[in-house]
């Protein structure tokens, strides 16, 4: 058990499957335990490296063990893949895990604060609501389609429009469509008054963290991109520069080169989908209401009379993420910059 340096652990819902390697990269240890058996087998190695994938439970676990004396460290399951011999089973999942561990280049997931993990819950459960209420509001408008009831877009006029569409006494509905049409009216209604509630807790949050306040100094950022970015990346801290946090959201084109010839394609859209729609929502605010003759909105007017519009909105949005960066690393809240400004 002294000459385990590195245990790989696959992680399971009650059953855990260990491989513990030594300093040469020679297996020392297989094991099945659960997860009592987990805690108390971490307590009795002396301290190592414990690697598992970043997937669900693993923020929760590296929690119970870091007390423990050891360094955890979490990897991204699609950067484990590649290290996975032969068939898959789960003494092999923890193999590799241990074997891309050791990797020099590796890139690890920080552990999340149960702060973070709560406020990235607030976040996934507000996603769930709004795609609801869209699934809500399409169907409602094909109904209405199919009765020659057709309504701008919008769903704000939509919502407008439906006290009226009820009250009429000339309306094409049946009454059986009628019923269908109020229930998923009240639905909706249900559905705004849920979003709102999460909405108001989100942006509470967002006024009483001192980060969250200083990321919406920068244009572009609101209470929701806020919160959402302090949840995903803490304190910026896994990124060298803003760079590395814009390719993490999939914000820079994609290469694909070969022979010396460099080739760049549209963005790799990888990483945060969730958060990369707030940043491109937020960036197109910006180019609709920003002030062109200063700050951002100049470098925006240039951009625009060399790229399309929608391509200069991306570009926006990955010099937001790069700025947010800065904010985070810094510490201070986002000033336009002197010459951008005169």
């Amino acid at each position: 058990m002294d000459e385990i340096k590195l245990v790989g652990v696959d992680i399971g819902k009650s059953a855990f499957h260990l491989v513990g390697v030594d300093a040469s990269g020679a297996v020392q240890l297989k094991r099945r335990c659960s997860r009592p058996q987990l805690l108390a087998l971490m307590a009795k190695l002396t301290d190592c490296v414990v690697a598992m994938e970043a997937c669900c439970g693993a923020h929760h676990l590296a929690r119970q063990i870091i007390p423990l004396g050891h360094d955890v460290r979490l990897i991204a399951p699609q950067f484990v893949k590649p290290f996975l011999k032969s068939n898959k089973n789960d003494y092999l999942d923890a193999e590799a895990i241990a074997e891309a561990a050791q990797r020099p280049t590796m890139r690890f997931v920080p552990v999340k604060t149960v702060e973070q993990l709560d406020l990235q819950a607030l976040h996934r459960v507000r996603e769930r609501l709004v795609g609801k209420r869209t699934a809500v509001i399409n169907q409602l408008r094909s109904f209405m389609l199919e009765r020659g009831i057709v309504f701008r877009q919008g769903r704000r006029h939509l919502a407008g429009q439906m006290p009226a569409l009820f009250a009429d006494e000339r309306s094409p509905l049946s009454p059986r469509m009628q019923a269908i049409a109020q229930g998923l009216w009240r639905e909706w209604q249900q559905l705004e008054r849920e979003i709102d509630d999460v909405s108001i807790e989100i942006d509470s949050v967002a006024k009483t963290d001192p980060v969250c306040r200083r990321l919406m100094t920068v244009p572009g950022i609101g209470p929701i991109v806020a919160t959402a970015l302090v949840a995903a990346v803490g304190d910026g801290s896994a990124f060298q520069r803003g760079r590395d946090l814009a390719a993490w959201l999939g914000l820079v084109p994609r290469q694909h080169s070969t022979g010396g010839k460099p080739k760049l394609l549209g963005i790799s859209k990888r990483g945060n989908s969730h958060l990369r729609r707030l940043f491109i929502h937020g960036a197109r605010s910006v180019a609709m209401h920003s002030d062109r003759k200063r700050g951002l909105g100049l470098w925006l007017t240039g951009l625009e009379q060399r790229a399309h519009k929608n391509v200069a909105v991306v570009a926006l949005a990955n010099k937001i993420v790069r700025i947010s960066w800065a904010v985070l690393a810094r510490g201070e809240d986002y000033r336009v910059p002197a010459a951008a400004a005169a």
